[in-house]
């Protein structure tokens, strides 16, 4: 049972954090126009790309040490509570359908479970144990990545996975909207974008779930490039799993081979669909299977593989 002091411990501790900042001259907000609303908002949100910017290169680091494990079997995990557990299962979500990646190899990890994506589960955020509950089940690596992610950087189930990870000899990363957080200290790599106080005091889902949210497109996007998931900027990984990704697939393909409609059909229907391996039979001159056995050997870099057919 939680104490009266615990929670003035805990009032105090909010109260020198910039994210829940009070703003008096936004205290009558609730006054002004709707459209003077939007555009004070969209000047809030205008400010965090710089914040973002100010730490790119802890992210780049970061990025290339989660990239050097993947390469190795690892997995990216993001960990987090409320918006910033939800933000990492929906980055990792997205990873299956753009990189054609097992949905094992990122995972998202919330407090409270499934469940916490679309309700607040009482408690969950304040268990360190849980965290380390939730890691162990899924048997960590020290080729494995977790990204503590918290807004406040001093949440409980975020800086405990961290803490546990780093104890299995995983990477660690800890994502959060505050300087001198306890979530950043915890981690290998510390990454701390200060987007300020909200236009709603304590709201981190507003700038600062945006800040978490561009953190995160680059760590999984950048990681997958590194991986060699792309060719260029083209998705040449994506999985066609419905007419809108099917009608995609033979875009990428006119893209980056400059082939007839005729001649991509035939390289798809030779790959089994494979976006990747019908590009390499254009550009490479080479049958289906011969595809295949190149980028296996490339560990899936298209460009090696090129580089491989014309030798």
């Amino acid at each position: 049972m939680t104490s009266m002091s615990d929670h003035g411990d805990l009032r105090a501790e909010l109260e020198t954090l910039t994210t829940e900042a009070f703003r008096p001259e936004l205290s009558e907000i609730d006054r002004l126009p709707t459209l003077e609303i939007a555009r004070l908002m969209n000047g809030e949100d205008t400010t965090v790309p710089a914040a973002v910017a100010a730490q790119l290169p802890l992210i780049a680091a970061a990025i290339d040490g989660i990239a050097d494990r993947m390469a190795r079997g690892g997995r990216l995990i993001y960990a987090g509570a409320g918006t910033a557990g939800r933000l990492g299962v929906l980055d990792a979500s997205e990873c299956p359908p753009t990189f054609n990646t097992d949905p094992s190899q990122v995972v998202g990890v919330i407090a409270g479970g499934p469940s916490a994506m679309v309700a607040s589960i009482e408690g969950a955020e304040d268990s360190r144990d849980l965290a380390a509950a939730d890691l162990d089940a899924l048997a960590l690596t020290p080729d494995d990545t977790v990204v503590g992610v918290s807004a406040s950087g001093r949440t409980p189930y975020a800086v405990g996975a961290v803490e546990h990870a780093r104890k299995q000899g995983a990477l660690t990363v800890g994502l959060s909207c505050n300087a001198h957080s306890a979530l950043a200290a915890a981690a290998d790599h510390g990454i701390e974008v200060v987007v300020g106080p909200e236009l709603l005091t304590g709201s981190t889902r507003l700038k600062s779930g945006t800040a978490q949210k561009l953190v995160l497109n680059m760590l999984s996007t950048i990681t997958m490039i590194r991986l060699g998931k792309t060719f260029g900027n083209l998705m040449v990984d994506v999985r066609a799993s419905n007419e809108k990704l099917r009608a995609r697939s033979r875009r990428i393909v006119a893209l980056a081979t400059g082939a007839s409609d005729e001649e991509i059909e035939h390289a798809l229907a030779a790959t089994d669909g494979e976006v990747k391996n019908a590009v390499l039979t254009i550009l490479g001159g080479v049958d289906g299977p011969t595809a295949a056995r190149l980028l296996e050997e490339s560990g899936g870099h298209l460009r090696a593989a090129l580089a491989a057919s014309a030798g």
